[in-house]
């Protein structure tokens, strides 16, 4: 404990980092629970409680990582589950979660109606703990863990435990989900993060990372994505992306030799890298997002159980999971901020695609 900084120099934990809650109360989001999370580090973040325990805003010192839609933080809206109404509240954010039973677009077949990636982001988490550090005691770690219940009477039953957790000293942010059965009939379960990536660390020239073969979303996404075009590099914005403008890649992203996968984004211009890191096991699949419309500037990152092409797809290829009652399946990604010029050289070499 001697050899830090603040040894013997503080009174309150709060002046090297923790977690505040509180309530917003102005603006489309009055009355939506929040928590800060400070690192010490230059990097804090604000979790939405009321929203799955999302994250929207994130900034590294000046620098803001995450892409933050018009609305920016709403209430939960449990009954826009129909069609695209998922939009008319989507935040954008560091992540939002998307699932818990299916990701994708609107559809509909003999086991029911499903609008735009799920549900499960317009449910509000039960506080289960918060964990402060104490950094008299040596203790840097921090935590935040809530329950979030996707369930309905005759219906599938999906609990999603979450813990987000952080260091003081560390710039990274930790992600821990467990998803539970809490039914007696087997559940459908897909999973996705989407991961939304702003400016300043998203600028023209700024580097996306990512290695492993991949495939246009359809017909029109062959515009940005393919071979004669750049884009692992970020465009200025487009006019074919204003509106609904927007192209995919789908990704069968390569795992180092311990299962891991990278991926990120790199501004030479600011100096200042990101890496997002979970298990190939657990999420094997990713999907890149661009939309790049003017005053809409966005990249995302998103690994899931699936490709976002919906629950009757996955069904009718077999890739569709099933969670058995009692049954549960863990999920772990990891965010890292880098400044350090071997760190990011490391980073850029091992995802350089061939």
């Amino acid at each position: 404990m001697a050899n830090h900084p603040w040894h013997n120099k503080i009174t309150n934990a709060a002046q090297v980092g923790g977690i505040e809650t509180s309530v917003l109360d102005n603006g489309p989001g009055r009355g939506t629970r929040i928590a800060w999370v400070n690192t010490g580090t230059g990097l804090r973040f604000k979790v939405v409680i009321d929203r799955a325990m999302d994250i929207a805003d994130a900034w590294y010192n000046q620098y803001n990582l995450a892409w933050l839609n018009s609305p920016g933080i709403t209430p939960p809206q449990p009954f826009s589950h129909g069609g695209i109404d998922w939009l008319r509240t989507f935040g954008g954010g560091l992540v939002t979660t998307c699932g818990l039973s299916h990701i994708g677009g609107p559809e509909e077949d003999e086991y029911g109606a499903r609008g735009l990636h799920g549900l499960v982001s317009n449910i509000p988490a039960e506080i289960i703990s918060i964990q402060q550090p104490d950094p008299a005691r040596g203790l840097l770690e921090m935590s935040i863990t809530g329950s979030i219940k996707q369930v309905q009477i005759f219906g599938p039953a999906l609990e999603l435990v979450r813990t987000i957790s952080a260091t003081i000293g560390k710039p990274e942010i930790r992600i821990h989900d467990n998803v539970i059965n809490r039914g007696n009939t087997a559940a459908p379960h897909m999973l996705l993060y989407h991961c939304n990536f702003g400016w300043p660390l998203v600028d023209e020239g700024t580097d996306i990372i990512w290695k492993g073969n991949w495939q246009p979303r359809d017909e029109v996404s062959k515009r940005t994505f393919n071979a004669s075009n750049n884009f692992r590099k970020c465009p200025p914005p487009l006019d074919i992306h204003n509106a609904a403008g927007e192209d995919a890649a789908y990704v069968d992203i390569e795992a180092n030799a311990h299962g891991v996968c990278t991926c990120g984004l790199y501004n030479a211009k600011i100096g200042l890298a990101v890496a997002l890191t979970f298990a190939k096991k657990q999420l094997p699949w990713f999907t890149n997002w661009h939309h790049w419309g003017n005053g809409e500037y966005v990249t995302g990152l998103e690994p899931g159980t699936n490709p976002p092409v919906g629950q009757a797809h996955a069904r009718q290829t077999g890739e569709l999971i099933f969670i058995e009652p009692g049954e549960h399946r863990s999920y772990e990604l990891a965010f890292n901020i880098l400044t350090e010029k071997p760190d990011i050289q490391h980073f850029i070499i091992s995802n350089e695609s061939e």
